[in-house]
């Protein structure tokens, strides 16, 4: 097991026995335990690999894919990080085995679900803490801190995203591996509209500004990209934007998304000032329009060395700091139960009001319990996708078990082949060579290895043309135009292009 190898942050000699439930995301938040008073002593996961993996790193642990005989084990607090629809459960379970939990995002599936855990928590008396760690970059702990000295004024108003394009999560595990049986589809990556992963943008707004969400309202979007397998406009692989009241009044717009623009940009309006935070951090002070927004370098509070060496910015520390101050010192961490729901909820009354057209729900605070009693037998929730309803059950499953590997291979293909017809497309518009010399060389190099691929997917959708499987399949060879960018004539003109970038380059350097 993974013992304290470093010197400790906190005081007290007391050490935390933790379990990790979810073997994939839970690793990733490994390397700052033993700073932490917390010793990794036992790992849950369904798969083989990951648990030989954990294994590898902890040496002695316990590990299991047994989740009842897991938690029956000796340790004080559980990492959970499981299927995001299978939370709140899986909560529940940890703190009635005595448990303290952490959970990664989100809290809870439906309202009645959240109903359930607030009160789980409530009985236990055990710490809950939401893994929400987007707040917690050092640009936002360094926003956080100025809101609550006033340097901005009261919200009026913002605007935050999470516009993250994972098509290949579809058909991966978080590490990148296929998922197994190759004929399925994710868990739950593969369909969840993108409401219910409303944390990461919302998050940040909240313990920025110390407001909650009180009122949600979405339009329907229905464009969605190619090579997602639900075809339900409801689903993953469109946009999910909605307008969110704030307990001042304050209007914030929520955007998450799959589209062709990655985006994390954050704006927010204050009546003092205004901040952007778009991988740096500027800010406009003076209450007016008298003054520029300058860029200012925010700087992290105490331990931010440890921080550092963390994923997501810095967050995956901050989360893991809190959880473990509050079981070994009592202070509260930002995400205890209650403010998990008011960041959870939003996103579900959202998807809601989509399928409604646009109407609008007031967020209930389920700190009051005649308010959250309203929502225990409310199980609205999106359609589950059966991930394993790709191909026909009685398809040839020599066949459909290269799908989940062929879709990863297919989709970095024809990525590559767009963006070089596009991008070719455009050579004399182009003012950063450098950027267009990297795209090309990346397809020059592989070019040779895609036709195969293409030609495996056309072979496998023309197997069982009326599956889902093979909809996914036509959808991104017919997204490619492959047939055009390996012509020898293109890939002649491609490489013209790339040599010229690469001129422009290098004489952009000189000056």
């Amino acid at each position: 097991m993974a013992t304290n190898s470093k010197k400790s942050i906190f005081k007290s000699k007391k050490r935390i026995k933790l379990g990790i439930w979810g073997l994939g995301r839970g690793m990733s938040f490994y390397k700052t335990c033993a700073s932490l008073n917390i010793d990794v002593v036992a790992g849950c996961d369904y798969n083989p690999v990951m648990r030989e993996r954990f294994l590898k790193e902890n040496p002695g642990a316990y590990v299991s894919d047994n989740d009842k005989e897991f938690l029956e084990q000796d340790f004080d607090a559980v990492l959970l990080a499981t299927y995001c629809p299978a939370h709140a459960d899986d909560a529940i379970q940890c703190l009635n085995a005595g448990k303290h939990v952490l959970s990664e995002v989100t809290s809870f599936h439906t309202m009645a679900e959240g109903v359930r855990l607030v009160e789980a928590v409530e009985k236990s008396g055990l710490v809950y803490n939401l893994a929400e760690n987007y707040p917690f970059t050092k640009a936002n702990m360094y926003l956080a801190d100025k809101w609550k000295q006033g340097l901005f004024g009261e919200l009026m108003y913002a605007e935050y995203e999470y516009v993250h394009e994972c098509r290949t999560l579809c058909y991966t595990y978080i590490d990148g591996e296929p998922v197994i049986p190759g004929s399925n589809v994710h868990n739950w990556r593969s369909w969840l509209n993108y409401h219910y992963y409303n944390t990461h943008s919302l998050g940040p707004m909240m313990i920025i500004t110390g407001l909650r969400p009180t009122r949600v309202t979405s339009l329907p979007a229905e464009q969605k990209l190619e090579g997602y397998p639900t075809n339900s406009q409801s689903a993953l692989g469109g946009i999910a934007s909605s307008l969110i009241n704030m307990s001042n009044g304050a209007v914030v717009r929520n955007l998450m998304g799959s589209t062709t623009n990655d985006s994390h940009t954050q704006r927010l309006w204050g009546t003092r000032g205004a901040a952007k935070a778009d991988g740096g951090l500027s800010l406009r002070l003076g209450a007016g329009n008298k003054t520029k927004m300058l860029k200012v370098q925010p700087q992290w509070p105490a331990w931010g060395n440890f921080a550092d060496t963390m994923g997501h910015g810095g967050g995956d520390f901050w989360v893991l700091y809190y959880f473990a101050r509050q079981i070994l010192e009592g202070e509260p961490a930002p995400f205890d139960i209650y403010t998990a729901a008011d960041c959870t909820i939003p996103g579900i009354l959202a998807y809601r009001s989509s399928c409604e057209n646009g109407k609008p729900f007031d967020v209930p605070n389920f700190r009051n319990k005649k308010e959250r009693n309203k929502y225990k037998k409310d199980n609205f929730a999106q359609a589950r996708y059966k991930i394993d309803a790709c191909f026909p059950k009685s398809a040839d499953k020599k066949k459909t078990d290269q799908f989940s590997s062929l879709m990863k291979e297919l989709i970095d293909a024809s990525e590559r082949c767009r963006a070089a017809l596009d991008w070719v497309s455009l050579a004399e518009d182009v003012t950063e060579p450098d950027g267009g010399s990297e795209i090309l060389k990346r397809f020059l190099k592989d070019h040779k290895n895609y036709k195969p691929i293409f030609n495996r997917a056309k072979k496998l959708s023309q197997a069982y043309p009326k599956s889902d499987g093979a909809r996914v399949l036509k959808e991104m060879i017919n997204m490619s135009d492959y047939k055009l960018a390996l012509k020898p004539s293109f890939i002649t003109k491609a490489k013209k292009v790339q040599a010229s970038w690469q001129r422009q380059a290098r004489n952009l350097s000189k000056n």
